[in-house]
This record gives structure tokens, sequence and C-alpha cells, in this order.
């Protein structure tokens, strides 16, 4: 039997086996330029004969492990200060040029190094097994250091757009108060109206937090004496045909903004003064958030998964204009391990149809606790630039990016820790006419009891996001306006 070989393979077989060996260790040579220059950027040109060049960029890749090192020390000794001085604007825009000129940098190397590993002792495939490798790694490199530098920007652009600053600092009594705010603006409303007040009150020391829920439709709202409204309504904000409730003060401030020079937003102002006169809290910062944005904030931190016990439905409710019913289009749950994406989870934590406002009220904390307790850095650190664009499109705040390390930093303590919770609804208060010196004790004795409390987790137990609960045997039971543990009244999976 004949066997017939390539034109190529009868060259090579015809090659002296001198030759043949030099090829095959240039190849091997060029590869093992690569694989250095991979590993440790510099380190092929230092063996290969370009010292200068070896030893410029091995400078900069010592300095860059020098300066991470000293990151993480900071971020493991003074954690508030590490992620404020990452958060910084001007820190943000050297990294993402920085990344840019690296990533650059770090491409010429691969090229560098197949030109020192002598192409021209290779065979015909080492020509292009050589170059082929060096132009992949080039691109891999310059598309990772791309995708870094616009995650960088798309950072910078998230703080300096939506940490605009202007809160206060300083703690109250060891803790910063935080007043969040769900607004809700559409075609069949008079302006923005905030339906969702929740402060959330933080120990500066633990990160322990506490939740105080305000019903919407609260009346007589006192406006504290360094308020310009309290001359419009000095007894508390009330009118005759029961329409001045307390998601309306943001519209009033709005429709007087002369009352407020030089405030960018009134209306959030007003809602501020007159929330921490109700609750005897100084509120330190506020979030607003666009309840109909919020869908793409839960799709981009790939939606939050809970226990529901009661049927919630998707529509329903009345047209104010008309009088007209909206149709119902389904329902979320009953069931556990229920796995909302936003538009389920928006529709969970709004939905008024077959249930009350303070129902309403516990969902929306259910909702917050659900993300509190599932956002983790890794969903952080992969899915950032969608987390970003939604939070630029939906949230505004007046929290400096010089506190955002150290809200992240007790955030994070206090993650473990079981989230206390008040809603002042019926029968805790009337909310036609509340007892506001009542409100006040209440606030205080929460915070002292959450001071006093272990910081161990609480037992928890099966429960409706509604408000019932069945707590375990060893649990006392609780009103369903109060809880010391969150998760007690809507599990989180």
């Amino acid at each position: 039997m004949t066997v017939t070989t390539s034109p190529r393979a009868q060259a090579q077989s015809s090659l002296p086996p001198a030759q043949a060996r030099s090829q095959g260790i240039a190849l091997r040579r060029g590869l093992t330029l690569l694989g250095m220059t991979l590993v440790v950027p510099g380190s092929a040109q230092l063996v290969g004969g370009n010292e200068r060049l070896g030893r410029a960029a091995l400078r900069v890749w010592f300095s860059l492990i020098g300066l991470a090192l000293v990151f993480v020390v900071l971020l493991l000794t003074t954690r508030a200060f590490a992620i404020g001085l990452y958060a910084n604007p001007i820190t943000l825009t050297v990294l993402r040029w920085a990344a840019l000129a690296l990533g650059l940098g770090w491409a010429l190397l691969f090229v560098n190094a197949w030109r020192i590993a002598n192409p021209s002792a290779m065979s015909t495939a080492g020509k292009w097994i050589v170059p082929a490798v060096a132009f992949a790694l080039a691109l891999a490199v310059g598309w990772g250091s791309w995708t870094l530098s616009n995650a960088f920007e798309a950072q910078r652009r998230l703080v300096g757009n939506v940490f605009t600053g202007g809160g206060k600092a300083e703690t109250s009594a060891g803790r910063y108060n935080v007043l969040l705010l769900g607004g809700d603006a559409g075609a069949d409303r008079e302006g923005l109206r905030p339906d969702t007040m929740i402060v959330a009150s933080i120990d500066a020391d633990t990160g322990r937090t506490v939740l105080f829920s305000l019903p919407r439709n609260l009346q007589w709202a006192p406006f504290p004496d360094s308020s310009p409204l309290k001359k419009l309504y000095p007894n508390g904000y009330w009118c005759q045909d029961q329409s001045c409730l307390l998601n309306a003060v943001y519209t009033l401030a709005m429709n007087h903004k002369n009352l407020y020079p030089g405030v960018k937003n009134p209306g959030v102002q007003a809602t501020k003064e007159v929330v921490g006169n109700i609750l005897g809290l100084d509120i330190n910062y506020y979030a607003l958030v666009d309840l109909k944005g919020f869908q793409a904030l839960i799709d981009a931190v790939g939606g939050i998964t809970l226990d529901v016990a009661r049927k919630v439905p998707i529509g329903g409710g009345t047209d104010l204009t008309t009088g007209r019913k909206y149709p119902i289009k389904g329902y979320i749950g009953p069931g556990k391990n229920l796995h909302l994406d936003g538009y389920n989870a928006l529709w969970f934590a709004r939905s008024r149809e077959g249930s009350t406002d303070y129902e309403r009220m516990s969902r929306q904390k259910c909702v917050l606790n659900a993300m509190v307790k599932q956002l983790n850095p890794t969903t952080v650190l992969t899915k950032f630039q969608e987390i970003a664009k939604a939070g630029e499109e939906i949230v505004s705040t007046d929290l400096p990016t010089s506190q955002i390390g150290t809200l992240l930093d007790l955030a994070a303590k206090g993650r473990s820790l079981p989230l206390s919770s008040v809603n002042f609804a019926p029968p805790l208060i009337k909310p036609v006419k509340p007892d506001f010196p009542r409100i006040r004790q209440i606030v205080a004795d929460k915070l002292k009891a959450s001071e006093n409390a272990s910081d161990k987790p609480a037992a928890s137990a099966t429960a409706s996001p509604s408000g019932s609960s069945s707590p375990a045997a060893s649990t006392p039971a609780k009103s369903k306006t109060q809880t010391d543990d969150l998760d007690s009244v809507c599990t989180v999976s």
C-alpha cells in the first residue's frame, strides 16, 4: 500500500534535525513569552532582551499590586473611608482613564513579546500560531480594559448625578435618619405624591435599623416652627374637605416655592420637615424613588424571592376621574419561595385592590427587606452597569458622596441583624386625628429597645406580607403594626 504525504509534510520531514528542533524551540519560546506577559506584564521583555521596557512595565505592575493591597487593608480597617475614597468622582475619573491606558499598554506588550520571540526562526505554522495567540490575548485585554473603563464611568455618572449632597452629615442621638419616599406621578394625578413614606433610623455604630412607616392619608400633620409652611397651617395640615393628607405636603410645597428660596426641591424639604416633626426625629437625608422606575432596579438586581401567604392582585383600582374600575390582570401568590421580577415586585409593593393602605405599607417594607437581605457584592459587581443605569433614572437623594462609604459600611454591619419595624396604622393610631405625642413616644421606646437588643438574629416565623404572622412558640406575639424582626412579617427566602 502506498502512503502519500502533503508537500508541506515532505518539506518538514526533509529539514535537518537541528533546524526542526530550532523551530520547535522558537515556537515554545514565543508561547512562553506570551504566557509570561499574561501573568506578569514586563517579565517577557526583561528576559527576552528589551530590559528597559520590561523594567518600566514591572514597576507599573508591582505599583498596581501595591495600591490594591493598600486598598484591601483600608477596606479591612477603615471600610467607610475606603468606600468613600473609591466613590469620589475624581477617583472614578482617574480609574476610568487609567484602565484604558493600562489596557492599551498591556496589549502592546503582547505585540512586543511576539516581536522579541524571533518569529523568523519559527516554522511556517509557528509564524501563524504565535501572532494569532498574541492578537487574541491583546484583544482580550483590550476588551477587558474597555469594559472596566465603562463600569468606572457608569459609577461616576451615578455618583455625580444622584448623590448631589445637601443633607445633614451629623448624627442625631447617635443615629442616621433617612427618609425613603416612593413617588408616584401619573397623568391622573396632580403632581408627584409620595405614597410611600418610610424613615430608616440607623444606629451609627452597629448599623441596626428600625423602619417607621407613616400612612399617606395622615391628617393634621404638624409643621415645625422652622418650616415656612407653619405660617399657612399653624395648627397642622388640615382642610375642611379632608384633602390635606400627608402625601400632599410635597405638592403643597411645590406650589409655594417662593417660601423656599434657594431650595432645590421644596417638596422634599417640606416632607422631611413634617415627617421629622411627627416622629420626633432629625432627618439627615432622603431618597426619592420613582415607583414606576423601581421595576428596572428590581430587574437589574435579578429579582427578589420571598414567601407570599396571601394572593395580591395585579391591576384593579378605580379611575378617580371617571369612577371606572380597572381590570385585574392576574395575581401574585400565594406560595413559598416566589421569585418576583421587577413588574411583579412593583405590583406586590403598590397594589391596593382588596387591601388597605396599611397592608400595602407592610408589603413595601417586605420588598425593601428582601432587597437588603438578597443584594450581595457579587450581584453588584456583575450587574453594576444595569443597577447604575436604573438607579440614575429613578433615584434622587441629598446624600453626599462623602457619606456613601459610611452608610454602605453600616448597611453591611446591619445586614445580618433583625430589621425592626413600626407601621403607624390603625389600631395603633387614628390617621384622621393622630395622637402625635404618643407617636413620638412609640418611636423613642422602639429606638431604645433596638439599642438594648441583642445582636443575635431573632427567631423568624412564616407569615403573610399583609401583616398577619404565625410566630414560633418561643417568640412572643407582636402587633401587626410592630415587629422586632421584619422577617417574621414576610419571610425573605
